[in-house]
């Protein structure tokens, strides 16, 4: 789509209330979540309690926001997505609550067989608070970022990806969308290495708000401006890029919360240039199903569904993703 053509979707020029909206929103809101998070648990709330109603109350001011102030137009209308969406944000959640006591118990069990070997200790609990938060959003990255990076060069981890990347919309809810193999992995990987590194369930229940909420406002129809943070968070203006057709654009901004490591590595991606893509889905896989059973039975059937769409080779079907 022609540049004009997609600024012609913006529901009108920013300006005004839209564009302190587009500046603000984003650190704003994630900064009150956290801020709110950590009064809960000062009046004695669990850390994992607290997490619920801070999401929630935030979800809905971005799902507020998105009609004020859309992006694209066309994202606003239903996809027939919606269903398939809060299906997988209903299974994931269940899924993450069963999963993590086993990545706790795992991870806190290797951590004890490190401390007989003099290994343990390694975090630094003297430190403040949101430092304790900044330094596990990075720690955290470093392997959900190479997870993430080979779900995209490899058939057999891209085949449980790619229902991330069907979505044919951007908004605010499809950053739920992941096959439960995608979610268990990644939060074995990341949660998992802090809880092996001894960070308290405090600070990782700080990481899970920051993760759930950026994750929402990462895929949302919201008009977004982040400046000089897009080189800290991997943010909407970057992962739009992400969810590309086109292969050259796609297999970039593999960071979840923070680009810090597609800087290192050198795949952060933001041209200044042109408009971020409307279109947005697999590319290569035109019969890939778009309903939430058949997608999760889809990295099943993965040779059936590339066979239908005449793919021969098994980087064939990682086209227009990354």
């Amino acid at each position: 789509m022609s540049t004009e053509a997609a600024l012609s979707e913006h529901a009108e020029p920013p300006g005004g209330v839209r564009r302190l909206v587009s500046w603000t929103a984003f650190p704003v809101l994630l900064t009150a979540a956290v801020v709110a998070t950590i009064a809960l648990v000062d009046r004695g709330w669990e850390p994992w309690v607290a997490f619920g109603p801070v999401v929630f109350t935030t979800f809905l001011v971005l799902l507020v926001l998105e009609r004020l102030f859309p992006f694209r137009r066309r994202w606003l209308r239903s996809h027939r997505d919606i269903h398939v969406d809060a299906l997988y944000a209903g299974v994931d959640s269940v899924g993450l609550e069963l999963l993590r006591p086993l990545v706790y118990t795992g991870a806190v069990a290797v951590g004890g067989w490190l401390a007989t070997r003099g290994d343990s200790g390694v975090w630094p609990e003297s430190w403040p608070l949101v430092a304790e938060l900044a330094l596990a959003l990075v720690i955290a990255e470093f392997p959900k970022y190479w997870v993430h990076r080979l779900e995209h060069t490899h058939d057999w981890l891209w085949r449980f990806h790619a229902p991330h990347h069907s979505v044919p919309r951007l908004y605010w809810l499809n950053a739920s969308r992941f096959h439960p193999v995608d979610i268990g992995l990644d939060t074995l990987v990341g949660i998992g290495t802090l809880v092996l590194l001894g960070c308290s369930d405090y600070v990782i229940a700080l990481f899970m708000v920051v993760g759930t909420v950026h994750g929402a406002f990462q895929h949302a129809n919201l008009e977004l401006r982040c400046g000089p943070l897009n080189w800290i968070f991997s943010m909407a203006e970057l992962h739009r890029w992400h969810h590309s057709r086109v292969t050259r654009e796609a297999n970039h901004n593999y960071g979840q919360n923070l680009i810090v490591w597609d800087v290192v590595f050198g795949t952060r991606y933001l041209p200044e240039d042109r408009e971020p893509p409307t279109d947005v889905g697999l590319d290569g896989l035109p019969g890939y199903p778009q309903t939430f059973l058949a997608q999760l039975a889809a990295p099943f059937r993965w040779a059936r569904i590339k066979a239908a769409a005449g793919k021969g080779a098994p980087e064939a079907s990682l086209a227009g993703a990354d």
